[in-house]
């Protein structure tokens, strides 16, 4: 398998992360260990991190999330939006607006956003915009695990240890209450995840997040 510099120390060619994410727990769920991962080796990285649903409670986790997963980060910025969850396709046009601002506001080295094949209508949307929008930049997909059982085949994966994995799973439980009830938000589901994908790649310390690669030039 080939591997990146992005986690060398001294070979850092990262400067800017976006983070994109539908709803105020996608991102952590998606890639929370590669994120946290990236601050502890580029310590100087700036983190771009766009939540798009996210009103009331939900809003209020979703903030209280990101600075618990960036609180090391040398330079942040964290926005939550409202637009209305399960209505992204409804309403693309007010979001694709959203997307024109964010293309000029920010140029990042990688961005992190929605698998392009799942299954969610809003997650699907945000794949498409964040391509429609950033057409030279290193994307990779993530992937949510859900009912829907759109787990699919990924081509890139990050190797985490396991404290990472534990602080993971750990800001996920101390701030997504309103999700407990939930049936599939429990710390088994996220941990076999991290090591189904540790697995497929070989990790060391068994754990990985997974990604979809579309276009990278080496």
């Amino acid at each position: 398998m080939l591997q990146s510099v992005f986690f060398q120390k001294g070979k850092e060619p990262l400067r800017q992360v976006l983070c994109v994410g539908a709803h105020s727990d996608d991102i952590e769920i998606g890639c929370g260990g590669t994120v946290l991962k990236l601050m502890d080796a580029v310590p100087d990285l700036s983190i771009y991190w766009v939540v798009l649903s996210g009103s009331g409670d939900r809003r209020a986790e979703a903030l209280a999330s990101a600075n618990a997963f960036l609180h090391s980060a040398s330079h942040k910025t964290i926005l939550v939006e409202d637009f209305k969850d399960t209505f992204f396709p409804y309403i693309g046009a007010e979001i694709k607006e959203y997307f024109r601002w964010l293309g000029k506001e920010v140029s990042p080295d990688l961005i992190l956003t929605h698998y392009r094949q799942d299954l969610h209508q809003d997650h699907r949307l945000v794949s498409e915009l964040t391509w429609n929008t950033f057409r030279n930049h290193l994307i990779l997909e993530y992937e949510i695990p859900k009912y829907d059982g759109d787990i699919g085949n990924p081509n890139c994966f990050v190797h985490l240890s396991e404290e990472i994995c534990n602080r993971k799973i750990d800001y996920l439980f101390e701030h997504f209450g309103s999700q407990s009830n939930k049936s599939w938000f429990c710390p088994e589901l996220f941990r076999s995840t991290l090591r189904l994908r540790g697995m497929e790649s070989n990790s060391p310390s068994k754990y990985a997040e997974a990604f979809y690669c579309r276009k990278m030039v080496f």
